[in-house]
């Protein structure tokens, strides 16, 4: 069994909180968290594959097929165990010696990955029995919400080719092109890049009301207003930004629905301060719309946060008791979306900071206005 010393810095954070938190396991499966603790991106399929981590040891249970690459993958001298199996023998046998060796048999209580497969939960539950089980969410999600300073200089850089895609779609877009026309462009810019687009979000008109509209072949026409959502990966962190464009003059509507989505930014980062609760941030966005008059058509919550997966924790909604900490990286993203009219949604992602938010993004929110 490898050392404490050896072992990938996340895990041994975790380690810590499990100590203080008296939980003996933690079971993630091949998502973001196994990334998150180890570095290691396995193929997730049909196969039980697991990372179990106690407050001393850890060790990986591992399709046959999959694990010498996953080695490659690990921090040098990570040192860490496999229990490999293969399709001819099945999980069983070797989940029962890690259970074993990791001394996990009745433990009290142990955490297992929300968003693994829920035969890899229950196959590890069964094979501990634990006399008490939770999600990973609260433990090691807890982790990963509050960003390290690497972490955080990754989704600048991203940050950085997220604004010089905008700038591209911005440079390309008027009247006549195609909704997918503009996203190719988007595209490209991030290939440049050797970024994984994400999403792309080009919704002209009556699209940009549609919150999660994508991309579609619909020709962009004088006076469509344009919901630009975009965002990819390079390395392990994304990126996201959301702006608006206006083909020929705004109207006087659009104008001000723009400016109440505006000011509801400015309220939201004004209100997001270390110690302050994350719904405390979206009352603030959601009353500036609803006093304008705009409430029902604030159909989503304010942000997300931002990281290893394009949304996770934490959650700027009404009802979120998440109390805001120094380091985590989130969006603000109010919206205004008006049935068969157009949209307006303006992204900032920002990292929290002792003082308050800073935005990651330089370009400015105005709308950027093609000219006929």
């Amino acid at each position: 069994m490898a050392s404490r010393a050896s072992l990938p810095p996340a895990t041994l954070r975790l380690q810590g909180l499990m100590k203080e938190r008296g939980i003996a396991a933690v079971a993630v499966g091949p998502t973001a968290y196994m990334t998150y603790l180890t570095g290691a991106k396995p193929h997730a399929d049909e196969r039980a594959c697991l990372y179990v981590v106690t407050p001393e040891k850890a060790a990986f249970l591992m399709p046959a097929l999959n694990a010498d690459q996953i080695r490659s993958q690990l921090p040098a001298g990570a040192g860490l165990p496999f229990y490999v199996w293969s399709d001819a023998e099945g999980p069983q046998g070797e989940l029962a010696k890690l259970v074993a060796d990791l001394g996990l048999a009745g433990a009290k209580h142990v955490d297992v990955d929300e968003s693994m497969r829920a035969d890899f939960a229950l196959l590890f539950l069964d094979a501990v029995k634990p006399a008490a089980r939770a999600f990973a969410g609260a433990s090691l999600g807890a982790l990963r919400m509050c960003k390290t300073a690497e972490e955080i200089a990754e989704i600048d850089r991203n940050a950085a080719i997220d604004d010089e895609a905008m700038l591209a779609a911005f440079a390309c877009v008027k009247a006549g092109l195609r909704e997918s026309d503009v996203a190719a462009e988007v595209i490209r810019v991030f290939g440049q890049h050797e970024a994984k687009p994400l999403f792309t979000i080009i919704g002209a008109g009556s699209n940009g009301a549609f919150p999660h509209h994508s991309v579609s072949e619909r020709v962009i026409a004088e006076g469509d207003a344009i919901v630009i959502d975009i965002g990819a990966r390079q390395g392990l962190f994304s990126s996201d930004i959301t702006r608006m464009a206006v083909i020929g003059t705004p109207s006087a509507e659009y104008l001000e629905v723009h400016g109440t989505v505006e000011r509801a930014v400015q309220a939201a980062l004004k209100a997001a301060k270390p110690g302050v609760k994350a719904r405390t941030v979206d009352e603030a966005a959601r009353s500036v719309i609803a006093a304008a008059g705009y409430g029902e058509y604030f159909t989503h919550r304010t942000g997300h946060g931002l990281g290893l997966e394009g949304h996770e924790p934490p959650y700027l909604t009404e009802t979120s008791e998440t109390v805001l900490e120094e380091g985590m990286v989130f969006s603000i993203e109010p919206g205004i979306y008006l049935p068969g009219k157009f949209g307006v949604r303006l992204e900032e992602i920002v990292v929290l900071e002792k003082d308050g938010p800073r935005i990651v993004s330089k370009l400015p929110r105005d709308p950027h206005v093609v000219k006929g």
